[in-house]
């Protein structure tokens, strides 16, 4: 077993810098020094379960299910696809929003302030009107509360299905809870505090939910032509189909999903277990962030 180890060890050394490069930039290491290095007061800690769901490879189908079920908001899909330039820079979209949340979650209180005051400056020139010619603004709150509320339930969600340590009742309530702080000062308006609001909530907009055109492209984006070379395509489809089946039925049924249920449970926690071990061949002790003062 020794020799083995000694064997794949470079196999998982590169694949989890891969995938780390990937979610979080070429330069991820030293970024990642300068948000849990950084001494000072935060708002979390390791034993908190956002820091427990958002350090979990269950993220990765969490996030594909988010953007899945953001993009069935009209006015929100109309913003991402007026604005964040997400077909032509992807990996670009995704590293940003992956150094957000890793502020929010792990760095000092000032620093995830200033990144949530960036943010919010930048929310406040996006604006426009969709192909029905409805207007829609990035800061406008009901607009942020889907983003908010859909993201939140599908990395729940995720977690639950596919993390190395699902959360219990209480602690899925306090995640719901503590998500709230950087939600609320980024500009959401009452954001949930429990899973039972959370869920309240995202019902709440099923109505103004639909597959538009644009919703549909992204779709195929994510899901049939991925910007990723063929090798690493098998990987990614299957943390897709994860992602996909931890969708509500409701949403599912939108998008026209065709992906069996229990074949996309099964894809999810093999495609998340491939992903921790790349992922764990390159830990980083970011569990010990510096106390506060430090």
């Amino acid at each position: 077993m020794g020799v083995i180890r000694r064997t794949l060890k470079p196999v998982q050394r590169a694949l989890g810098e891969t995938l780390r490069s990937r979610v979080a930039g070429s330069d991820a290491a030293e970024a990642g020094q300068g948000i849990w290095g950084r001494p000072g007061e935060r708002w979390f800690a390791p034993h908190d379960p956002i820091w427990r769901v958002h350090e979990d490879a269950a993220m990765f189908p969490g996030g594909v299910a988010a953007l899945l079920l953001q993009s069935l908001h009209p006015l929100a899909m109309a913003g991402v696809a007026g604005h964040s330039g997400y077909r032509g820079d992807p990996w670009g979209r995704l590293q940003r929003t992956s150094h957000y949340i890793a502020i929010t979650t792990y760095g000092t209180i000032p620093h995830a302030e200033e990144t949530i005051a960036h943010v919010r400056a930048v929310h406040e020139r996006v604006r426009g009107r969709d192909d029905r010619g409805r207007a829609y603004r990035a800061s406008d709150p009901h607009l942020l509360m889907w983003i908010h509320v859909a993201e939140i339930t599908s990395f729940l969600a995720a977690h639950q299905a596919y993390g190395a340590h699902p959360l219990s009742v209480t602690d899925a309530d306090a995640y719901v809870a503590q998500t709230a702080v950087a939600a609320e000062l980024l500009g959401v308006a009452g954001a949930p505090r429990s899973v039972a609001e959370l869920d309240a909530v995202v019902d709440a907009y099923r109505p103004e939910l639909e597959l538009t055109p644009a919703a549909s492209d992204t779709v195929d984006f994510l899901l049939r032509t991925p910007p990723l070379p063929g090798a690493a395509k098998p990987g990614y489809w299957m943390l897709a189909a994860g992602g996909i089946a931890v969708l509500p039925p409701w949403a599912r049924g939108l998008l026209g999903s065709r992906v069996p249920l229990a074949f996309g449970r099964v894809s999810g926690r093999v495609g998340t277990a491939v992903v921790r071990w790349g992922l764990a061949g390159i830990e980083s002790g970011r569990r010990s962030a510096p106390p506060p003062g430090a």
